[in-house]
């Protein structure tokens, strides 16, 4: 189809609104990327900006020899990895029941989940709820109180009520129950929508920073947000890091230190994201009821 001038013009526009609006959102991240690669006399002679000058892993080495960030990055892949299976399987268990007709008091139910919505209990009654089921100090505290997301489920509910009625009908025809048809049927036709809720609770479980901070009372269980929050904030690693008397021992800034741990907590993200990237577009609905 042809587009007028000022359609086109138009397009323009948007074209380079998104690309400022891109760069806006590259341009720190390159600059956290060449701190944590430059040469340690550039980085202190503030000459790093957006690209490196001169290339050394020395950062990465001391990082993972002089801090517990192993520790760290090992506790938010099990906070992260239990949690999203947990988050979907009862995110999918309390989504489907709202979508049944037959289902005896639905509408109460979802009267009752948005209501979480406006209203909470609030840190302390929560904070009192957690220490009188024993679940201070341990990963529970972390996964039950945040188990099911409001706004995820009904994402999730909204979507499994678009599909069509007709698949429903010729699955109980062929003698399919609700588990049969839910996980044959729905979930199957539900991934795009799955994928992208999973990747909100994976990025929510990572970066769990406030509820690790008042939940968990040994610092060996702290996750990444925590460790690198508090070496950004205090500079106790650091001087433990360059304190050796070793020759060889090269002092490094705080801003190398404090840029590689923020690559080791970021890189994980950028890794899975583009394998998942493909589910958000997938059409799997397209062709799914015939005649």
């Amino acid at each position: 189809m042809q587009l007028s001038a000022s359609e086109r013009s138009l397009i323009f526009v948007f074209y380079v609104l998104l690309t400022i609006a891109g760069l806006a959102c590259l341009f720190p991240l390159i600059h956290i990327v060449s701190l944590s690669i430059s040469d340690t006399h550039a980085v202190a002679s503030g000459w790093v900006s957006l690209y490196p000058i001169g290339f050394s892993l020395e950062s990465y080495k001391q990082l993972l020899m002089g801090t517990p960030i192993v520790n760290a990055f090992l506790n938010s892949i099990q906070i992260t990895a239990v949690g999203v299976v947990l988050s979907m399987v009862f995110t999918i268990l309390a989504a489907y029941p709202l979508t049944r007709t037959y289902f005896y008091g639905r509408k109460l139910y979802t009267f009752a989940i948005v209501f979480t919505l406006l209203f909470g209990g609030g840190l302390i009654p929560t904070y009192l709820t957690v220490k009188e089921l024993g679940l201070l100090n341990t990963y529970w505290a972390l996964w039950l109180p945040g188990l099911v997301s409001t706004f995820n489920l009904l994402v999730l509910r909204s979507f499994m009520e678009n599909i069509p009625s007709e698949l429903d009908d010729a699955a109980r025809i062929d003698g399919c129950g609700d588990w049969m048809y839910l996980s044959k049927i729905v979930l199957p036709l539900s991934m795009p929508v799955l994928t992208t809720l999973a990747l909100f609770y994976g990025v929510g479980y990572w970066n769990s920073f406030f509820s690790v901070l008042i939940y968990m009372n040994e610092t060996t269980k702290y996750n990444l947000s925590v460790l690198v929050q508090q070496m950004i904030q205090s500079q106790t690693m650091l001087a433990q890091m360059n304190s050796s008397d070793a020759a060889d021992q090269i002092r490094l800034t705080p801003e190398e230190i404090n840029s590689a741990a923020i690559m080791v907590m970021v890189l994980p993200i950028m890794v899975v994201y583009p394998f998942l990237q493909k589910h958000f577009v997938k059409g799997v609905m397209i062709g799914a009821v015939k005649g």
